[in-house]
Formats: C-alpha cells, structure tokens, sequence
C-alpha cells in the first residue's frame, strides 16, 4: 500500500484493458484482463491492436452483456489550460467532437511552417529542420515554454516529465499518437457510440465504472514503472533492452501474486522472457506494465489520482494513478 492507497473500486469492471500506442499500427500492443466469478483477474498476453473500426466492440463482447469495459491508452487525453483559452476551448471532449471538421479541419495537420501554427493548427513540426519549440510558443500565442505542457505533464518524484503535446518531432514525441488516437479512435467513438466515456472529464472514475459501456483512461506506463518498484527506466535501464525487461520479471511476477492476480501461461513466459528480442517487444513490455498499473487502481492499491480542480476536469483531463502532491517544478 501506499499514500494514495484508497478502497477497492465498488463496481470492478468486467474487462481492463490497456494499449501500447503508436502511429505505426505493427508497434500498437493490448494486454487485457478478465473478471473471474471468484471476483479475481485473470491477465492475458498482450496482442496486437488490429482493425481500430470495430476495437470497441470486439472489447464489449470480451466484457459480456451489460458488462463495464475500463481501458486505457498511453496517449494524451487532454489540452492545456493556456491552449484552451487561446482556442476558447471550454471543455476537451466538446472541442474532440469538431476537431478535423468544419473551421478545424486543419487541426490534425502538423503544420510545416512555422508561420502556419494557430490555435486550430496546434501540432508542428511536419518535418524536421529549423524548428524549435518556441515556434509552437509564438504561434499559439501563449506566454513561454511552460505553457506547452499541462499540469500532469510535470515532472515527479517517480519519473521526468512528459513531451508537450503538441511537438511531433523526436523519439520522445507524443503529439503524432495523440492525433492517431484522438482522429482514428477516440472521436469516432464518442460520436457514435454513447455508452464510451471519457475520464476524468465525464465523471469519477468509480462513477464511470459503475455503468455499462467503456470507461476510457490515459496512461502513462514511464508513470506506473515507479508505482510497481521496477528498475526500468532508472539511469542505463531501458525498456529497448530484452535484458533489462528481464531483470524486472520477478518484480512483475511478485506483483501478481501479492495481488491474486492471475497470469495466463503465455503472459508468464513472455514476463520471464523479457518479452523477446523482436522489435515489439518493448510494446508488449508497456502494455502489460500499463495494464499492472490500473488493476493497481481497480483493485484499491492506488487512487486515480485526479484533483477536485474543474481545469484538470474538463480541459487538462489526468494520467490515471499520478498522485498530484509528488508534482514538482519544470526547470526548462
């Protein structure tokens, strides 16, 4: 148990699962988790994500009928705050609906030039080659570099911080997996399928859970290395390295036992195995570690995190499981 140690969720979903992103659909992992009638989770391999058209239902199938689907995505799921007001965006997931469309439709068009960035042109560069993040600053008309990041992209007491949303250059870069996400996935959902919710902005997490549909989170799994006290990601652990992932198999496997969460076979041998030496293995690695961390959540090892402020919850949104008070200070 920790600080932010809380009771398990009163209605545990039916199906957690958890996607490794990427804009390349071959590096795209998902690792589920089923309820078991003795109330315990039995954790599956992690697959690859397939056709995005009918993801959702293929997971309300896995959960049963009138069963609560709880996935998450290792994708932005949000704006910041000085962005919003600069787009006079007043809720995410109103803005999600229009973004790509009408006024928007340049939105998901990183833009080539640095004199092409606006408010409904966010994402830059397209190319690399004489950018540089202040470019993004001056466009969106915000007042420095600090603005590009929202509250839960800080850094931590467990991890460094996260990439601006809407930079897409770099290895580290999370803005060309938020466009994916949001273009491909989340927004065509959310118009189209009514039961499929966003947290924290359409509700607590207990709330959501306690419905029938899909609850959906952002993860962020550099976030729950520390939240199960694994090695990767300290200084010379790389989650790019079979033998480094291998090291932290028994922490893994630890984890699992103490909790009665039960592992498939094939999940046990690919934990044991680091999960290979292939190119995907480093996406097999986050989806099941994401996946560890929100049964973490579901099963009361850890709050969700989110803070009573009303920016967080309706434009900022949160990483599920951040406890807010081990936020500190940027220094760039």
């Amino acid at each position: 148990m920790n600080a932010l140690a809380v009771r398990p969720v009163p209605h545990p979903p039916a199906l957690v699962a958890h996607a490794d992103w990427s804009t390349d659909p071959r590096k795209r992992a998902i690792a589920r988790a089923v309820r078991m009638a003795d109330g315990s989770y039995t954790a599956l391999a992690p697959k690859r994500v397939s056709d995005l058209s009918d993801l959702f239902a293929r997971l309300r199938a896995a959960g049963g009928a009138g069963g609560t689907v709880f996935m998450g995505f290792d994708f932005p799921l949000g704006v910041p705050h000085p962005y919003a007001k600069a787009a006079r965006i007043d809720r995410f997931t109103d803005a999600l609906a229009r973004f790509g469309r009408g006024s928007w439709k340049s939105f998901y068009e990183p833009a080539d030039t640095a004199d092409e960035i606006g408010p409904r042109r966010p994402f830059y560069p397209n190319r690399p080659g004489g950018t540089r993040r202040q470019h993004l600053v001056d466009g969106l008309g915000l007042a420095g570099a600090g603005e590009l990041f929202r509250r839960c992209d800080h850094p931590t007491e467990l991890r460094g911080a996260a990439n601006p949303l809407f930079w897409t250059m770099g290895a580290q870069q999370v803005g060309k997996a938020a466009i994916a996400g949001w273009r491909d996935l989340i927004a065509p959902a959310l118009r189209r399928e009514p039961d499929v919710r966003l947290w924290p902005f359409d509700g607590r997490l207990a709330e959501l859970l306690a419905r029938p549909g899909i609850a959906i989170a952002e993860t962020y799994p550099g976030e729950v290395y520390g939240h199960l006290g694994l090695q990767i990601g300290a200084a010379n652990r790389s989650k790019l390295n079979p033998a480094h992932r291998r090291d932290d198999a028994d922490r893994l496997l630890g984890w699992a036992a103490r909790n009665d969460v039960r592992l498939s076979a094939a999940l046990a041998a690919d934990i044991r195995d680091g999960f290979g030496e292939g190119p995907d293995g480093e996406d097999r690695f986050d989806a099941t570690v994401g996946l560890f961390g929100m049964l973490n959540v579901v099963l009361g090892h850890r709050a969700a995190g989110e803070p009573n402020d009303m920016v967080v919850r309706r434009i900022e949104g949160w990483i599920l499981g951040l406890d807010a008070a081990t936020l500190q200070p940027r220094t760039d």
